[in-house]
């Protein structure tokens, strides 16, 4: 009988789900109020590809500081989402309307909206 190998801290979990899908499970921060850990959930067809997308889930989640979402200001937030999530899967020309929409519109809202306001 053969063991399933440990996976190291801070890599996630897979599992496979009784539908025949792979699930990828990650901790992606705290809730600065509670402190209870906050679950992310990437599904995939295959393991191999499962695994592909929890490690570049827990890639992506390196770059936003979860604890400080209640601090970002809109502009901020937009800017930060435009640069992690979006910018890399778009086309060039898309990316460059995108850019000019959110400065446009950034110097429109008052810099200090906060989402939590």
């Amino acid at each position: 009988m053969t063991t399933a190998k440990k996976r190291a801290n801070g890599e996630g979990s897979l599992r496979k789900r009784p539908d025949g899908r792979w699930k990828g499970r990650y901790t992606a921060g705290r809730d600065p109020v509670t402190g209870k850990a906050i679950y992310k959930n990437v599904l995939a067809k295959t393991q191999k590809e499962c695994k592909e997308k929890l490690e570049r889930a827990i890639e992506e989640n390196g770059k936003v500081d979860v604890s400080r979402s209640g601090k970002y200001t809109v502009a901020e937030w937009v800017r930060l989402w435009f640069e992690t999530y979006s910018k890399p899967s778009i086309r060039e020309q898309t990316a460059y309307y995108y850019n000019n929409y959110i400065e446009k519109t950034s110097s429109q809202v008052s810099v200090t909206s906060n989402w939590t306001n």
